[in-house]
């Protein structure tokens, strides 16, 4: 599964995944890479991805039945993880999808550490 990630990022030319998360959790690297697997399927014509619908709609105190995230956890686990691709991509869908997320990372004061 490593190489196929590889082939999908940059057509093969991708930095390869960090051996350190692959090594330390091989069931959370799997995890995560299903989930952006999953999140970021084609909507159907009638129906929106379920999947995106829930990274969107997480942590959202409008939405009683979204599932909620320790953020400092999250912030700090991507923190730590940014030289993996799949981590990248999972933060980027985050910023840019949940508005939650993104003013959670705009309001701390140690932003540098995942920069």
């Amino acid at each position: 599964p490593a190489g196929l990630w590889t082939v999908f990022t940059l057509g093969g030319v991708g930095s390869k995944p960090t051996p350190q998360l692959e090594q330390c959790s091989p069931l959370a690297n799997q995890s995560l890479l299903l989930l952006l697997v999953l999140a970021n399927l084609t909507d159907a014509p009638d129906t929106p991805n379920p999947y995106r619908q829930a990274i969107i709609t997480a942590i959202s105190s409008s939405n009683p039945h979204a599932f909620q995230i320790n953020f400092n956890s999250l912030y700090t686990a991507l923190c730590e993880q940014q030289k993996s691709d799949q981590a990248t991509l999972l933060l980027y869908m985050l910023l840019h999808q949940n508005c939650n997320v993104r003013t959670y990372v705009l309001a701390r004061t140690d932003i540098e550490n995942l920069v």
